[in-house]
């Protein structure tokens, strides 16, 4: 895979976590926990592979009416994750962004967050996106909520600069595991030219080869933003001589 084939942003939707976890007849919760260490294995070859941005949905605005035991699990692993997590993304050069409605969230958990992003803001080497709490729909109305509040015209630009990823460029590729051949409501504005990439997969099980085989996929595509074939072919040419 050549270099100029990577994609600067991936975006993934980390399905399979309760499955993984009912079909070894353990507690929903575990299969969570499980999915932390792939997503940390995650991180790590995502920044050795040279991808600038990883987004992930952790936690949809949907996920609410989840059993509570679930959600409760949900919310103590993020406890644990700010606390044991952050200060090594910190040491690796990751920057960490919070992206949803924090309004439902405890005070101790917006403060967790609010922290962890403020440790890790001088960090460069790849920008890592939470999307905790968060909705496509939610992020495109808050965003004209804000226009409107602000009394500026809503144009697809400024609608755009006003969304809750507006610091960065949208996802080149979106990966979703569990077998589902859907987005659920995760990042329905910023998707709009995203390669779209489905694994069977459970998420616990997406490990460092199966990225490799999404790299790989999305490396084979031709990515035309609306134009032709034809019209892409003479600026590649260009670009390579």
């Amino acid at each position: 895979m050549t270099q100029g084939a990577i994609p600067n942003h991936v975006a993934i939707v980390m399905d399979g976590n309760g499955r993984w976890a009912t079909r070894r007849y353990m507690p929903r919760v575990a299969g969570h926990k499980k999915g932390m260490d792939a997503l940390r294995a995650c991180l790590r070859h995502c920044g050795e592979r040279g991808i600038k941005v990883l987004t992930v949905f952790a936690f949809s605005s949907e996920n609410w009416n989840r059993p509570a035991e679930e959600v409760s699990g949900l919310m103590e692993l993020l406890a644990l994750a700010l606390a044991r997590e952050v200060p090594q993304l910190k040491t690796e050069g990751v920057r960490v962004h919070f992206v949803g409605d924090r309004d439902a969230l405890s005070d101790k958990v917006r403060a967790g967050l609010v922290q962890a992003e403020a440790d890790t803001a001088g960090n460069s080497r790849l920008v890592f996106n939470v999307c905790f709490n968060y909705g496509g729909r939610w992020d495109i109305a808050q965003a004209a909520a804000r226009l409107a509040a602000k009394g500026e015209a809503i144009t697809e630009r400024s609608l755009d600069a006003a969304l809750a990823l507006a610091h960065v460029a949208a996802p080149d590729l979106i990966i979703r595991t569990g077998g589902e051949r859907r987005l659920s409501n995760f990042l329905l504005w910023q998707a709009a030219y995203s390669e779209l990439y489905f694994s069977d997969k459970l998420w616990p099980e997406f490990d460092d080869a199966a990225l490799d085989e999404a790299l790989a996929d999305y490396a084979a595509r031709e990515r035309r933003f609306g134009l032709t074939s034809e019209q892409i072919a003479p600026a590649a040419d260009r670009k390579a001589a």
